[in-house]
C-alpha cells in the first residue's frame, strides 16, 4: 500500500507481517517482546480512549517518558485520530516543562519517571490544560498505563477510529517537536506527516535492510532523530529493541547481536576509548599487533585507495584485532549511523577500516532529520563530510556568509504559533537558513564548518570557530568536556573538565596516589597531561586560535544540570555564566 501518512506504516505491518518481536524492551531484566498484532491492537486502544476521555482531533498530547513499546503505542494511537504529539525529554527543567505544556495546551500526559510526576505535582496550579496523567510504569498516586488501555479496550469505537483516519491529510499535523537550543525559549517545530514520509521513502535504501534485522535503540525518542530511524526501521519491519539505559549498551549490543543502530559522536568516542583502553592492558606481543593495527586504522582511505599492500596488512589485523572491535557491539552490525554533532574523522577511519560501517549524516529538527548524508558504495562517502545532499532536498551555500539554507519536502511547516520565528528563518523564497556554516567538497559532499551562532571574534577582529577546536581538543581521553571561550578578548582559551574515570586507570597505573575526584582538577599530573595534548593541537592551529591558560575545572556538564541539550550541544552561556569567575580569571589576568 502506499505509505503517506506515519500510521500507513502501521497498517501496512498489519497485513503484511507476523513478527513477533516488532517493540521490545527489557522489564525486570528479561526481554519483553511485543508482536505486529499487539501494536496495532495497542494503538487502537490508546485511539479509542483518548476519545473517551472526551479529546477531539486537534487536540494536543505530551509523551515524557523513556524509550519503550508504549511510547510507540501511544505515539500511533493519537496519529489515528489526529491528535498531535509533544514528545519531552524526561529530564528537561520543570520552567521549560511548564512553558511547554502550557504552550502547545496539552490535555493529557504520559510519563515513566517519579520525578517528573513530582514536577508536575509540584506546578499543577500552573497547568490549566492539563486533565490527564497517566504513567507507563507503576507510580505511586498516578493512574496506570494499563488502565489507560482497559478504557480503550472497554470503549473500543473501530468505527470511528477508522473514520478520523480517512480524514487525516499528509500535510496534517504529526507532531510538535520542541527543540531545546542553546538559548531563549524551546521553540515548537511543527512536523507534517509528510515531512517525516518523505525522508523515510528517500533513505529507504541508506541500508541494505531485511526484515530478519534487529535495530538496538538508545537515543531518546523525544528527539527527531531517534524517532525517524524508529519509523525507518518499522517501514522495514525490523525489530527494534529498547536499550536499558546508556550504560547498558555494550551488554545489550553482544547480547541481541543487532545489524543497526544509531548514535552521536559521543557514544561512538566513548566506545572508541574503550577499545584503546582495553588495548593498552596488553603486553608482549599483543600489544604490538594491537597497536600497529590502531596506527593503520588511523591511515585508512575509502575504496582501496591506500593499495594492495595496505590491504594485505588490513587483512591481517582483521583476523587478530578488528574481529574482535566489531564482536564488541555484537558482531552483526551491517550499518551504525552518526548524527547530532560534527563527528572527528579519525573515528570515521579507525571504525571504516575496521568494517564498521559508520555513516555520517546532517540535518536539524526542523528538516525532520536528514538533509544530506555518507551511503554505502564505492563514491558515496567521504571522511569528514556530511555526505551527499539527498534527493528530494535542494541545498544551496549563501554567498554573503557562506550558511547552508535547504528546500524540501521535510522541511517543517513552522514554529508553533510562533510566525515571527519562521519568519525569521524561512525567507520569502521558501529557503530555510540552518545556523551552519558549509560547503560542498568535490560539488557533492557537503561539509559542515561552522555553526554561525558559535562563532567569535577575537578583540583582533580574527573569527574562531570554538567546535573545530573542542573537536581537536576531546580527541584525548582525559578531556570529558571542554568549552573554548574568548569572544571579544586578546586570544582563546578553554574550561576542560578532565576525564576522572580515565585518570583514575591512569594513576593506578603509574602508582600515584589518586588525591580525590572534587580536588584531582588541581592535580599537577592531570595538568601536565592534558597541557601536554593542548600544546599538540597548538600546533595545528593558527596563532590566533591557539590556546592559552586553560583552565581545569571539576564536576560533569548533565542534561538535568542544564549545562548541554539533550542532543549534547553545549550551552555556551548557561556554562559561561555558572563559571564566570573563572572565566574572569582567564581574562582578567596580566598578559
Amino acid at each position: 500500500m502506499e505509505i503517506k501518512r506515519v500510521f500507513d506504516i502501521l497498517d501496512n505491518l498489519k497485513k503484511t507481517s507476523t513478527k513477533e518481536d516488532i517493540l521490545c524492551s527489557k522489564v525486570n531484566k528479561q526481554w519483553v517482546k511485543h508482536s505486529v498484532t499487539d501494536f496495532v491492537t495497542n494503538a487502537n486502544y490508546v485511539s479509542s480512549a483518548l476519545l473517551h476521555l472526551g479529546l477531539q482531533s486537534g487536540d494536543n498530547l505530551a509523551i515524557m517518558a523513556s524509550n519503550m513499546p508504549e511510547w510507540n503505542f501511544v505515539d500511533y494511537g493519537s496519529q489515528q485520530v489526529a491528535m498531535p504529539s509533544a514528545p519531552i525529554f524526561p529530564t528537561i527543567s520543570s520552567e521549560d516543562l511548564k512553558y511547554i505544556l502550557n504552550h502547545c495546551e496539552a490535555k493529557i500526559i504520559f510519563i515513566s519517571e517519579k520525578s517528573t510526576y513530582a514536577k508536575l505535582v509540584a506546578m499543577e496550579d500552573q497547568l490549566p490544560h492539563l486533565k490527564y496523567v497517566f504513567s507507563f510504569t507503576a507510580i505511586e498516586g498516578v493512574k496506570s498505563f494499563s488502565e489507560f488501555l482497559d478504557l480503550g479496550k472497554q470503549n473500543l469505537d473501530q468505527t470511528k477510529v477508522e473514520e478520523i483516519k480517512s480524514t487525516v491529510k499528509e500535510d496534517d499535523l504529526l507532531t510538535i517537536l520542541y527543540t531545546s537550543g542553546t538559548t531563549g525559549q524551546p521553540k515548537g517545530v511543527m512536523i507534517t506527516h509528510k515531512n517525516l514520509i518523505s525522508n523515510v521513502m528517500i533513505c529507504k535504501d541508506i541500508a541494505p535492510f531485511v526484515d530478519r534485522w534487529r535495530a538496538l535503540s538508545f537515543l531518546p525518542l523525544n528527539h527527531v532523530y531517534e524517532r525517524f530511524l524508529n519509523t525507518l526501521y518499522l517501514y522495514h519491519n525490523v525489530s527494534i529493541y529498547y536499550a536499558e539505559n546508556f550504560e547498558t549498551i555494550g551488554d545489550n549490543c553482544r547480547e541481541l547481536h543487532p545489524e543497526i543502530f544509531v548514535a552521536v559522536p559521543r557514544v561512538l568516542e566513548r566506545v572508541l576509548e574503550k577499545i584503546i583502553a582495553a588495548g593498552e592492558k596488553l603486553g608482549g606481543f599483543k600489544k604490538t599487533v594491537f597497536e600497529w593495527s590502531l596506527r593503520l586504522a588511523e591511515r585508512y582511505e575509502l575504496d582501496g585507495a591506500n593499495g594492495p599492500w595496505y590491504e594485505f596488512q588490513r587483512k591481517i589485523c582483521d583476523i587478530m584485532v578488528y574481529s574482535k572491535w566489531r564482536a564488541a557491539v555484537g558482531g552483526k552490525v551491517e550499518v551504525i549511523v552518526s548524527g547530532g554533532a560534527a563527528l572527528n574523522p579519525r573515528i570515521e577511519r579507525i571504525f571504516a577500516c575496521a568494517n564498521l560501517k559508520l555513516l555520517q549524516g546532517y540535518g536539524l529538527t526542523e528538516t525532520c532529520v536528514v538533509v544530506a548524508v555518507n551511503r554505502l558504495g564505492t563514491g558515496n562517502m567521504m571522511f569528514g563530510t556530511v555526505g551527499k545532499v539527498v534527493e528530494n532536498s535542494e541545498v544551496k551555500i549563501a554567498e554573503e556568509d557562506g550558511e547552508i539554507i535547504m528546500k524540501g519536502p521535510s522541511l517543517m511547516k513552522g514554529y508553533y504559533k510562533n510566525p515571527e520565528a519562521t519568519a525569521e528563518a524561512i525567507d520569502a523564497q521558501g529557503w530555510f537558513h540552518t545556523g551552519d556554516i558549509g560547503k560542498f567538497i568535490d560539488g557533492k559532499f557537503l561539509k559542515i564548518t561552522d555553526r554561525k551562532k558559535e562563532i567569535f571574534k577575537s578583540s583582533a577582529g580574527k573569527y574562531i570557530s570554538p567546535v573545530a577546536i573542542e573537536n581537536k581538543l576531546k580527541e584525548s581521553k582525559f578531556i570529558e568536556h571542554c568549552m573554548v571561550i574568548g569572544e571579544g578578548q586578546k586570544y582563546a582559551s578553554a574550561l576542560i573538565i578532565p576525564s576522572i574515570l580515565n585518570f583514575k586507570e591512569h594513576f593506578n597505573k603509574n602508582n600515584i596516589e589518586w588525591p580525590g575526584t572534587n580536588t584531582a582538577h588541581e592535580h599537577d599530573e592531570i595538568k601536565k597531561v592534558i597541557n601536554a595534548h593542548i600544546k599538540s593541537v597548538n600546533a595545528t592551529l593558527a596563532p590566533y586560535e591557539q590556546l592559552k591558560r586553560c583552565q581545569f575545572i571539576s564536576g560533569v556538564w548533565t542534561v538535568e544540570s542544564g549545562e548541554i541539550t539533550p542532543k549534547l550541544s553545549l550551552k555556551r552561556k548557561v556554562i559561561a555564566q555558572k563559571n564566570k569567575d573563572v572565566i574572569m580569571k582567564i581574562f582578567g589576568a596580566d598578559e
